[in-house]
């Protein structure tokens, strides 16, 4: 069995909060940076924030978390970064949607669980901007616990130096952590990111880990709040120099095209919207991540 781990729930709630917090102050202060270039002329975006809840089926409290939206922005066309700290017991169907560790022994006579973590999903006007995802978690049931997440980079248009600053940086924050860390990761999201309909990947890459319990906790926690805080300086540079470019409608076919692709693989691949549909939880926080309009050729 596993300890109750109040303290250290506590903590990395507070975190992921935290975290979402930094992000959301950064977006929209692009957004009121933005002066020159398209869409500039717009207003600047803000965000939309829901508490959304949950119940369990005798109609206890199993937590909830933070919706935050910005649609119809300057520089994002639709972006959602969302927490939440949810809990209760996993019934047959939310156990097989598991990201990790499936079939736990006890699970079954002992199905309780909690879990918070950060989601985040940015669509943007411009196509020279590319979309971005990032995802940082704890789980943990009276059997186990583990950490999973990370970021990926999605662009329409490719610039191979804007992919190897999203890198670079990751890397630069996963060094401390050991020198394999970069490169582990770095293979798990070109493995977990791939769509094997269209034979694929649905980007550029990033990192990701899933089922992280090197029997450390604190290690393991300080490895996924480095995962968070590589985000903003891995994305936001490159937002500030794509926004200002003109595009034709060429462009902007791509981007819808590209946004079915990222379609496809949230509805059909993702672990992350099975596990959250499974678990009750609010659809339109785990479906967030659809773009406002995407294009199939």
């Amino acid at each position: 069995m596993t300890a109750e781990m109040k303290e250290e729930k506590a903590r990395a709630a507070t975190w992921f909060r935290e975290l979402r917090g930094q992000i959301v102050a950064a977006f929209e202060g692009l957004e009121d940076s933005h002066g020159a270039g398209p869409f500039a002329d717009m207003e600047a975006g803000r965000f939309e924030v829901t508490e959304t809840r949950r119940s369990a089926e005798d109609g206890a409290d199993a937590g909830g978390g933070l919706m935050s939206v910005m649609r119809g922005g300057r520089v994002f066309e639709k972006v959602g970064v969302n927490i939440s700290e949810v809990y209760g017991t996993l019934g047959e169907r939310a156990q097989n949607a598991m990201a990790a560790r499936k079939g736990i022994p006890g699970m079954k006579d002992d199905p309780r669980f909690w879990a918070s973590g950060i989601s985040l999903v940015a669509h943007m006007r411009n196509p020279h901007v590319p979309a971005v995802h990032m995802n940082t978690r704890m789980f943990w049931t009276p059997h186990a616990w583990w950490f999973g997440g990370g970021s990926d980079l999605n662009p329409c248009i490719e610039y191979d130096e804007d992919t190897a600053h999203f890198h670079a940086t990751q890397k630069q924050h996963l060094d401390p952590h050991g020198a394999e860390q970069y490169p582990r990761l770095k293979a798990w999201a070109d493995e977990y990111f791939y769509i094997p309909h269209r034979k694929r990947a649905r980007g550029v890459g990033g990192i990701f880990m899933d089922d992280r319990n090197s029997g450390d906790w604190a290690a393991d926690f300080a490895l996924t709040r480095d995962i968070g805080r590589a985000f903003l300086p891995a994305f936001v540079p490159l937002v500030e120099k794509r926004r200002v470019q003109d595009f034709d409608e060429a462009d902007k076919d791509a981007q819808l095209i590209h946004r079915g692709l990222y379609a496809e693989y949230n509805l059909v691949y993702d672990r992350g919207t099975k596990f959250g549909l499974e678990t009750g939880h609010d659809a339109n926080a785990v479906l967030m991540s659809l773009p406002p309009l995407a294009k199939w050729a």
